[in-house]
């Protein structure tokens, strides 16, 4: 499989009423659209996620396929799903891979490109 055969957008909305700044609890919710452009149905297996913050504190979270399905996504169609993350920073930033498969091609790595977690308490500095 190509690299350009699966494409993935991950679009973040910062959840201010949810968060609790004073406590350094900064919550985004994101919903990540898969879209697939092969012939061929693909499954998503695993994830690994590595969420870094504006200190550089960094985590890894992996695991089984996405909020509990392992997708299969139809040729030609998009998959899209919404999930979390929570900072102890105003900002930070996502990035990871899915692990798909399919029978013609066996298992292959999609690249989630980074994207980053803004919220309106970040400190700006300008130059």
């Amino acid at each position: 499989m190509s690299a350009n055969s699966v494409s993935v957008q991950v679009l973040p909305v910062f959840l201010d009423e949810e968060s609790a700044p004073e406590k350094n609890q900064f919550i985004w919710a994101y919903c990540v659209i898969i879209s697939n452009h092969t012939r061929e149905s693909v499954t998503l297996y695993h994830r690994s996620w590595n969420i870094v913050d504006s200190l550089g504190f960094a985590r890894v979270v992996s695991g089984e396929g996405v909020v509990g399905e392992q997708p299969t996504i139809l040729p030609q169609e998009t998959y899209s799903y919404t999930s979390g993350a929570v900072l102890r920073t105003p900002s930070g930033l996502m990035f990871g891979a899915y692990d798909m498969r399919s029978k013609r091609k066996g298992d292959f790595k999609v690249t989630v490109p980074a994207f980053s977690l803004d919220s309106p308490h970040m400190l700006r500095t300008l130059h």
